[in-house]
């Protein structure tokens, strides 16, 4: 029965062969459906991470407080990653200077466009100048902008800041990511042109938490 039951998932595996339910590798560049803006509150990296962080992003004296994590591409079920681009892996340092701003690690950035920039089917040039259209689309509400204390938050409260902030962003949009304590991320999905739509796999993947922690921003 056992050796049966195994035959019988294989099946269905096999007859379902187009379906990405996670990442998804040497997909087709360019052929995606939407993308998925990660912006990662930083001081909640840094902490979580503590020693192993990234000291170009938690060491310096700058208040990083929203970074961008990346732009991703999706499918409406899963997401590509690594595939294999015409370009060369390494991000050169000229362009990686261009976008510490706004995604302040050249190893974040490098990591980005290996993983996700490379299905994107654009060039590393134009992807990461997308990845900035990207994040000058999305207004950041004001209270987060000087959080000078840990503070508890309940995550459908940022969402509802966000939303509040950004017309036509609707609460199936967007995605806030926690871990067991702290606030991680805000996920907001965009279409190719950039435009809000809604997402529903990434939307139920929100946290769950009643409050999770935000560390307040860095430096001075």
């Amino acid at each position: 029965m056992r050796f049966l039951r195994r035959i019988a998932a294989a099946a269905l595996l096999a007859a379902a062969p187009c379906i990405a339910l996670s990442g998804e590798r040497d997909a087709e560049p360019g052929a995606f459906d939407f993308y998925v803006l990660s912006l990662s509150w930083s001081p909640s990296y840094c902490m979580a991470e503590g020693a192993e962080a990234n000291e170009q992003q938690c060491g310096g004296a700058r208040p990083y407080a929203f970074v961008v994590h990346g732009l991703w591409p999706q499918y409406e079920r899963g997401y590509p990653e690594f595939c294999r681009s015409r370009q060369a892996d390494r991000v050169p340092d000229r362009l990686v200077q261009d976008y510490l701003d706004i995604a302040p690690s050249a190893g974040l950035i490098g990591h980005q466009w290996r993983k996700h920039g490379s299905c994107s089917g654009l060039g590393q040039s134009d992807y990461f100048a997308l990845m900035r259209e990207a994040r000058q689309r999305i207004v950041v509400p004001s209270e987060f902008s000087q959080l000078t204390a840990p503070h508890m938050m309940a995550p459908d409260e940022v969402e509802k800041l966000f939303v509040s902030a950004n017309p036509g962003l609707e609460s199936e949009g967007i995605a806030v990511v926690c871990d067991r304590r702290y606030m991680r991320e805000v996920r907001i999905c965009l279409t190719r042109d950039l435009e809000f739509r809604t997402c529903q796999e990434v939307d139920r993947k929100a946290c769950r938490l009643k409050k999770a922690l935000m560390p307040p921003t860095r430096g001075g």
